[in-house]
């Protein structure tokens, strides 16, 4: 009746299953036993809940307003997607709860390189950070091209890459609340725009492409 989760690797993944019916359709976004359902008819949603509750023993939890670290909120305009928690959490575990924001994700003028002074005794803690504002950037698109910079260093992070790193932790407490918002509109236009960083990698002299492509007056891809 409905698609059924596929063999495979048993290793925790975010896994989305489609089901389509005439013009309806039903999406799951399954992450071990968190399923998000989704769908512009009631009725099917009903149907496939019924049916899960035939397999298993589900808590029905209502409107979604928490998934997987995201906070979900609606309005009569839209709906918003935010990590404000998820943000919290990272000031708590670098210790900057108390710190002064910064206004800018990256320091101004700052160009990493390889070469970035002392190298860290311990990668692992810079690694995980980085990591955590990767899956922050689901959210945050202000923060993407910082992170993509960052992420470059994970084999040998020295100390510069690390300062640099907690620069845009401080700039995300005084932005904890910024959002995704996609407006409740009936435009269905589709808006793509490039840019390009003209070769400013120090150690490589490559560019860094850039893109984001809007569906209507939403966000959708960057």
């Amino acid at each position: 009746m409905f698609i059924v989760m596929p063999i495979g690797d048993p290793a925790p993944v975010l896994v989305v299953l489609l089901q389509s019916t005439g013009n309806d359709f039903v999406a799951l976004l399954v992450y071990v036993d968190d399923v998000l359902l989704t769908s512009p008819s009631c009725e099917l949603i009903i149907e496939v809940k019924t049916y899960l509750d035939s397999l298993f023993t589900i808590k029905d939890l209502g409107l979604a307003r928490y998934f997987l670290g995201l906070q979900i909120t609606r309005s009569t305009f839209g709906t918003s997607l935010n990590q404000a928690k998820y943000i919290q959490d990272i000031l708590l575990d670098t210790g900057l709860s108390a710190a002064k924001a910064t206004t800018t994700p990256f320091p101004q003028s700052m160009k990493l390189s390889v070469v970035g002074g002392v190298v860290l005794s311990d990668p692992e803690p810079y690694r995980h950070l980085v990591g955590r504002l990767m899956y922050l950037g689901f959210t945050r698109p202000d923060i993407s091209y910082s992170v993509k910079q960052l992420s470059q260093f994970l084999w040998k992070p020295c100390d510069d890459h690390w300062h640099t790193t907690l620069h845009m932790v401080r700039y995300l407490k005084g932005t904890p609340t910024t959002n995704l918002f996609f407006p409740a509109t009936n435009s269905f236009q589709i808006r793509a725009f490039c840019d390009a960083d003209w070769a400013s990698c120090l150690d490589s002299r490559r560019c860094v492409t850039g893109f984001c492509i809007f569906f209507g007056d939403a966000f959708v891809s960057y």
